[in-house]
């Protein structure tokens, strides 16, 4: 009877027959069976430490060794449940993060831990206060920011110009500043003070409506007399949609064709009202560059295409 109650206890110490202990290395056991029991043994042994550690009348350099013991525990189950997962069983391997009472990761968490009195420490107190101190900073700083974070369009200025006053406000100054401009202008080029002061060339954009069918009007004549004679009309109008489509397109054409030279006028007639008032330069010379067209460019990229052929296959012919 004694006996049983030695062997018990020495396997709840982990003391047991040479053929019976833990092996050293957790990847010599080929066994789920075997690797099951031996997890579950240093998981007890982790139990009763953790227990221990608590105790009020351990010195600090037992508190230190038997934290190390527990953190040693803790790294060989961790080889265990590696083997476990290899041999094909459960998954015991979980990364759960420590949180607090206000729902934070708890510092020291993650490598070597602190049980029990451990946490108590000098050396590690410190530590823990630091990091404390250094989080609550961060805190700061992202309560601060945060005020900037998820912010609308107004605080970005992209409704300032739907009432109108900053564009009233905006133009006023660009008069002014045109009127100061011309007034050192002149002055430079010794025109006379009575010269009017010219208007800011400003361009209208030309909207162009899309045709819009009048519902209102009465149809005409002939659809009366047909209506009041109880004939189909369908034909008459089909004949009028078909026709509303043509005169939109024959409009919009027009309007496109004229664009171009209507563009080409008004910067003539800026660069005319500007020679007049400097003698010096012609007209031409304040037209806006004429840019090559798609067919010129398409050109004289083949020429250089056509002459670097050329210059490969038979050489440069100078």
């Amino acid at each position: 009877m004694l006996y049983r109650f030695r062997e018990a206890q020495a396997a709840e110490l982990g003391l047991g027959t040479r053929a019976d202990r833990r092996p050293r290395m957790a990847s010599a056991c080929k066994s789920l069976r075997d690797c099951e029991r031996w997890r579950g043994e240093i998981l007890r042994e982790i139990s009763r430490k953790v227990s221990k550690i608590q105790d009020a009348g351990l010195t600090d350099y037992e508190v230190r060794d038997l934290n190390d013991e527990i953190n040693k525990l803790m790294r060989e189950k961790r080889h265990w449940e590696n083997q476990i997962v290899a041999l094909g069983g459960a998954n015991y391997r979980r990364n759960v993060a420590m949180l607090d009472d206000d729902g934070k990761e708890v510092p020291g968490t993650k490598g070597y831990k602190y049980f029990g009195r451990a946490k108590d420490l000098p050396g590690v107190r410190e530590l823990f206060q630091s990091r404390k101190n250094e989080e609550e900073e961060e805190n700061q700083v992202l309560a601060y920011y945060k005020k900037f974070m998820n912010q609308g369009p107004s605080y970005y200025g992209d409704l300032d110009e739907i009432d109108g006053k900053l564009l009233a406000y905006e133009q006023e100054a660009e008069e002014e500043d045109w009127e100061e401009a011309y007034i050192n202008a002149r002055e430079a080029l010794g025109l006379p003070s009575d010269t009017p002061i010219p208007k800011i060339p400003r361009r209208d954009a030309t909207v162009v409506q899309p045709a819009k069918s009048d519902s209102s009007k009465p149809p005409p004549l002939s659809k009366r007399k047909a209506l009041s004679q109880g004939e189909d009309v369908e034909m008459d109008t089909a004949g009028d949609d078909s026709k509303k489509p043509k005169t939109a397109l024959e409009v919009t054409a027009g309007t496109a064709v004229s664009q171009p030279s209507s563009d080409a006028d008004a910067s003539r007639i800026h660069a005319q009202a500007a020679a007049a008032y400097i003698p010096f330069l012609d007209v031409e010379h304040l037209l806006p560059p004429k840019l090559p067209s798609h067919d010129e460019m398409e050109g004289v990229l083949l020429a250089l295409r056509k002459k670097a052929l050329v210059e490969e296959y038979f050489g440069d012919a100078t």
